[in-house]
């Protein structure tokens, strides 16, 4: 895609705003499998949205999803060993609000069988892949940085809701056809 000349001003703020959204969205592990509700507070819009689909419950607001990270079921999957584990995102600011959308596995370590050894590693029974979605988040622009006002995501078993979020980072690119 070719750019516009834009100033250096500008240039650099657009690369400050990905470092930033970079690691808003890299946060997002670290804080879920330890249950930062502080963090979550503090990332989330106080009207923040979180949307997982028709079979998971979501939240809104700010506070709720810091409520949701110390509720019985997440800490429970915390004890039981949870991993989130993200990939690099496609991040497209637009200046105040941006859209990210990524990919998001769900791992989980496996309790039982035969521990495999690996040199200089030690040994695990492995992990479990429990689910993979697909993310789009939502982000705006605050005095105090980038925050989600919105994060859907869909489970990745072939149906269109999951493909629809991921068109979010071609969009650009369906309109030179």
């Amino acid at each position: 895609m070719v750019q516009e000349s834009r100033s250096l001003e500008r240039r650099i703020r657009a690369i400050e705003d990905q470092l930033e959204i970079y690691n808003l969205i890299a946060s997002h592990p670290p804080s879920a499998d330890t249950g930062a509700d502080r963090y979550a507070e503090a990332v989330y819009a106080e009207d923040g949205v979180f949307d997982r689909g028709p079979n998971l419950v979501g939240t809104t607001g700010n506070k709720a999803m810091g409520a949701l990270l110390k509720s019985e079921g997440h800490q429970a999957a915390i004890a039981g060993g949870i991993a989130h584990f993200t990939g690099l995102p496609y991040v497209k600011v637009d200046g105040d609000v941006a859209v990210v959308i990524s990919y998001l596995q769900i791992l989980t370590p496996r309790k039982s069988g035969e521990a495999i050894e690996v040199p200089n590693h030690g040994g695990s029974r492995g992990y479990h892949i429990h689910r993979v979605v697909t993310n789009r988040w939502d982000l705006i622009r605050t005095a105090a940085g980038w925050k989600i006002k919105r994060r859907t995501i869909r489970l990745v078993d072939g149906s269109e809701p999951s493909r629809e979020l991921l068109r979010g980072a071609l969009e650009e690119y369906e309109k030179l056809a």
